[in-house]
C-alpha cells in the first residue's frame, strides 16, 4: 500500500459514504487489526454471520483471511464471501473458465437499495488519512481521483467519446493516457464492478451494431472486451498460486538474478534517471500520474530484469507502489511474465530505443518528462549521445545511459536461454501451462508453450507485447 493509493481509497471511502448517508445509514469505519476490530463488534452486536467480498490479495492479505477465517471457526460465526469477478476460488481445471466467466458476466446486475434503516448510538467514525496509517508523503499531483462517480465518468466518456481509437493508441503512453478507458484503478478498489462495466461495454456494441456505426469502435469495443476477460484470467493464477508473488514460477530460475539488488541501477531506475530518455520518461510520468499504459510497463519491467539485471521481486515491489490501480493478481504474474521467469512465455527483451522511436517518434513525450533534453535536436534524441553538444548535458545535467542496451540484452538473453536449454525444464513448463496456460491461446494442454501469454492489465495490448515489438 502506498499514499496515492490510500489517497484514491480514502476519496472513494468518502464518496461511499455520502451515497449511503442519502439512503439512511452512513459508511462506519473503524481502524485496528482485523480480529480485534469483529471481536469487539460481535460482543456488542451479536453478530450472525459476517459477510464481505471474495478477495485476491497479496500475502498479507491472505494471511489476514487465514486468521479472521480462523477466528469465525472458533467463536462459530458463518463467513460469507460473494464472488465479485470470473476469477473461481477453488478451481481445479481452466477447461472452460471463458465461458464461466461470460456466464458470470451476464447475470443481472444487483441494483442498490431503496433505502437503509438508521442505526442509532454508533459513531461512523472518521476516514484516516495516511500518515496516521504508518504511510509516508507520496505525492502524485496527476493521479487519477477516486470514487464511483469518477469512475462511471470515466466509463461513460471512454464509451461515448474516448475510445474510438483505443485499439490504435494503447501502445503509445500518451495516446494510452487520453484514449485507454482509465477505469483499472476504480475495477481495482472497487467504485465500479467488473460485471457493469461489461455489459454496458456489450450494451453500447449493440447499439453501434444496430445503428451501423464505425470509425473504429467496433475493433475497440472487440479489443476492450477481450481486456476485462484476460484481467480476470490473471488474477486467476494468483488466486491459484499465492507464491507467485515471492517465488520464481519456473523454479529453474531459482539463483538467476542476484537477491540483493544493484541500489545503484534500482534507484536511478525508480527516478527515472538512467540515461536513456524513453525509459526514464515513462518512468517519470509513473511518478507523477500512478499510471502508465500496458506496453510501457512491460517495458519497464523487461528493462529492469534484463538490461539492469535487477530481480523481479525488488523492482515489482517499487512498482506495485506507483501504481494507483495497483491489483495483485495482475501484477505479480505480469512482473515474472516480462521478468522471464514463467518457463511458458516468449522471452521478450524490448529495445528501449526502438521502442521510444515506434511509440514516440516525434519526442513529445520524452521533451515534457525529460526536460533536461529540451536542447536536443530530433534526430538525437533518442540517442543523445550522438548529439554534437552531449558533452554539455549528459553527465552533468542529464546522465550518461546507466548501461549499453544492446550489449546488456544480449548478456541477459544468453543469460536466460541458457535456463531453458536445461534438463528438466520442458517437463516443468508443461505443468505449468496446464495449470495456468489460456485455453483459448491455441495450445493443447500439455505443450510448451512458445508464445506470449495475452495479458491482462486493462487499456493495454492484451497479454504482453506483440510479436515483432522489441
Amino acid at each position: 500500500m502506498s499514499g496515492r493509493q490510500w489517497q484514491f481509497v480514502a476519496e472513494s471511502l468518502t464518496g461511499l459514504r455520502d451515497d449511503l448517508g442519502q439512503l439512511g445509514q452512513p459508511l462506519i469505519v473503524r481502524v485496528g487489526d482485523a480480529l480485534d476490530i469483529l471481536e469487539r463488534a460481535r460482543r456488542r452486536f451479536g453478530l450472525a454471520a459476517i459477510w464481505s467480498h471474495e478477495e485476491t490479495g497479496n500475502g498479507w492479505t491472505y494471511a489476514r483471511d487465514r486468521r479472521v477465517a480462523a477466528w469465525a471457526r472458533q467463536v462459530g460465526l458463518p463467513w460469507h464471501q460473494l464472488r465479485q469477478s470470473g476469477t473461481i476460488r477453488g478451481l481445479k481445471t481452466r477447461n472452460g473458465w471463458a465461458q464461466r466467466w461470460d456466464r458470470f458476466m451476464s447475470e443481472p446486475v444487483t441494483p442498490p437499495p431503496v433505502a437503509l434503516p438508521g442505526l442509532t448510538g454508533i459513531d461512523p467514525g472518521p476516514i484516516p488519512e495516511g500518515p496516521a496509517l504508518g504511510l509516508r508523503p507520496d505525492p502524485c499531483p496527476g493521479r487519477q481521483s477516486g470514487g464511483r462517480f469518477a469512475g462511471l465518468e470515466r466509463l461513460s466518456t471512454f464509451l461515448t467519446e474516448r475510445g474510438a481509437p483505443y485499439r490504435k493508441a494503447m501502445s503509445s503512453p500518451a495516446g494510452g493516457a487520453r484514449h485507454g478507458s482509465r477505469l483499472s484503478p476504480h475495477l481495482a478498489w472497487g467504485t465500479l464492478s467488473m460485471r457493469e462495466v461489461a455489459q454496458t461495454s456489450w450494451q453500447t456494441q449493440a447499439e453501434h451494431k444496430a445503428q451501423d456505426i464505425r470509425g473504429g469502435w467496433r475493433g475497440s469495443l472487440s479489443s476492450f472486451q477481450s481486456r476485462l476477460h484476460w484481467r480476470d484470467h490473471f488474477i486467476q493464477k494468483l488466486e491459484d498460486t499465492p507464491s507467485i508473488e515471492t517465488r520464481n514460477l519456473h523454479s529453474a530460475y531459482d539463483g538467476l538474478r542476484p537477491s540483493e539488488p544493484d541500489t545503484a541501477r534500482l534507484h536511478a531506475w525508480c527516478a527515472g534517471e538512467t540515461g536513456l530518455p524513453f525509459i526514464d520518461a515513462c518512468m517519470r510520468a509513473l511518478n507523477a500520474t500512478g499510471w502508465m499504459n500496458f506496453r510501457m510497463r512491460a517495458m519497464l519491467m523487461s528493462f529492469a530484469s534484463y538490461h539492469l539485471w535487477l530481480d523481479w521481486r525488488s523492482t515489482g515491489a517499487a512498482l506495485a507502489r506507483r501504481f494507483t490501480d495497483y491489483e495483485a493478481g495482475i501484477h505479480w504474474p505480469q512482473t515474472q511474465m516480462q521478468s522471464g521467469t514463467t518457463g511458458i512465455n516468449t522471452i521478450r527483451i524490448y529495445n528501449p530505443i526502438k521502442q521510444g522511436l515506434d511509440q514516440d517518434p516525434t519526442g513529445t513525450f520524452i521533451r515534457r518528462w525529460v526536460p533536461e533534453l529540451a536542447a536536443c535536436p530530433d534526430t538525437c534524441l533518442h540517442r543523445p549521445w550522438t548529439w554534437d553538444k552531449a558533452g554539455g548535458v549528459l553527465g552533468k545535467t542529464y546522465p550518461l545511459p546507466i548501461v549499453e542496451p544492446m550489449q546488456a540484452a544480449a548478456d541477459a538473453r544468453q543469460k536466460v536461454w541458457a535456463v531453458r536449454s536445461g534438463n528438466g525444464f520442458a517437463a516443468r513448463a508443461r505443468q505449468i501451462q496446464d495449470r495456468h496456460g489460456s485455453r483459448k491461446s491455441g495450445i493443447k494442454s500439455g505443450r510448451r508453450r512458445r508464445t506470449a501469454s495475452p495479458s491482462a492489465q486493462l487499456d493495454l495490448p492484451l497479454g504482453g507485447p506483440e510479436p515483432g515489438a522489441p
